[in-house]
């Protein structure tokens, strides 16, 4: 039952839910590449709905590339969906352009009024400030980190916030990765701030997503070991997504506590309700060296004290 593409793999994905369909949002990129690390300047955004987000109905793609010349004319990455005040839907995504080789990632943003068809808004919204994030340099790291928007409205009703994959500044080049930070009044004016958290020994906290269970926020990210600096590799648990509790759905968050999740290949997975629990919905990655490239079946997750753990 799980979202396998024959002609393509799937991978990064993200959800929303219209009052009767639950809508998958997912990266997408064509077999026929037959490498599939060749996929990442290839993406494009697909789209599937479902009742019990376990079968699942393909509709029309979300996004693809833009035309060039523009700053998401090589590929369309990872975002999040959210409704605005007026019911409208926007759509946050990373783009990264063939002027700068796919190298420096922004993020914009398209609307919609029925969840299938999108229109871009004039882009890019945000990207990393050189005041707080690291810019790409050829050196310290391979990109330029601003990706994987995940937005959400202030738990006190002050507008929007937005967290974002980045880098510190300063710091051990392999573990500077840090939540970024950047507001709205209204989802359409953003302002980067300085990022949410501290270099914890990862090189990148991909694809963020902040969740309360149980009355308790918790920060979900992946991150493989190739990623991480030397002391954090060497106490790896095994798995590549992780759970970190906080204070609030925007920190800080305890990421020296951070876990990991017992699945030998999720990535890229988030939270989502299920009925009246909790699963995670994520693809799967390398297995036995053979990457799948597929969407799993929800996977039911429990709180278990100041962690989440699959049940």
């Amino acid at each position: 039952m799980a979202l396998r593409l024959p002609d393509h793999w799937v991978w990064d994905s993200w959800q929303t839910h219209d009052g009767g369909y639950h809508h998958l949002f997912f990266l997408r990129a064509s077999r026929a590449l037959h490498d599939p690390d060749r996929r990442h300047l290839r993406a494009s955004i697909g789209h599937a709905r479902s009742t019990d987000l376990r079968t699942w109905e393909l509709v029309p793609d979300a996004l693809v590339a833009a035309d060039s010349p523009a700053w998401d004319d090589q590929a369309t990455w990872t975002g999040s969906v959210v409704r605005a005040p007026d019911g409208s839907w926007r759509l946050f995504y990373t783009g990264v352009s063939r002027a700068d080789g796919g190298v420096v990632q922004r993020i914009g943003a398209a609307r919609s009024q029925d969840l299938v068809t999108w229109h871009r808004v004039p882009g890019p919204l945000t990207e990393a400030d050189g005041r707080w994030y690291e810019k790409y340099d050829g050196e310290a790291w391979f990109d330029e980190a601003w990706r994987d928007p995940w937005v959400l409205a202030d738990p006190d009703g002050d507008g929007w916030h937005m967290l974002v994959t980045a880098r510190a500044r300063a710091g051990p080049p392999a573990g500077r990765s840090v939540i970024g930070h950047a507001t709205s009044p209204d989802l359409d004016t953003w302002t980067v701030r300085p990022p949410l958290s501290e270099p914890a020994g990862f090189g990148q906290l991909e694809v963020p997503q902040v969740v309360e269970v149980d009355g308790m926020a918790f920060l979900l990210f992946c991150c493989w070991p190739a990623h991480m600096a030397p002391e954090r590799r060497a106490t790896w648990p095994g798995g590549g997504m992780w759970c970190a509790p906080g204070r609030s759905l925007l920190g800080p968050w305890d990421l020296d506590r951070a876990r990991t999740f017992d699945h030998p290949s999720l990535y890229a997975a988030r939270l989502v309700r299920d009925g009246p629990g909790w699963a995670l919905i994520g693809f799967r990655d390398l297995e036995d060296g053979r990457f799948v490239g597929e969407i799993t079946d929800p996977l039911p997750v429990v709180r278990d004290g100041d962690t989440l753990r699959l049940a």
